[in-house]
């Protein structure tokens, strides 16, 4: 079975778009530091499941 066809794996990638796009949506001041730091978290959670 493919990971692709997980489920978990199918709300973690739904996740992480939903936290990469919120991301973007912080102040300049955090932008870079918090925002690079919760789409590379939530990266890592769909990276470590496949």
């Amino acid at each position: 079975m493919s990971y692709e066809k997980l489920d978990i794996y199918n709300i973690a990638f739904e996740l992480f778009i939903e936290t990469h796009k919120l991301s973007l949506q912080l102040p300049n001041y955090e932008l870079h530091e918090l925002g690079s730091q919760l789409r590379r978290s939530a990266d890592s959670v769909v990276t470590n499941i496949a």
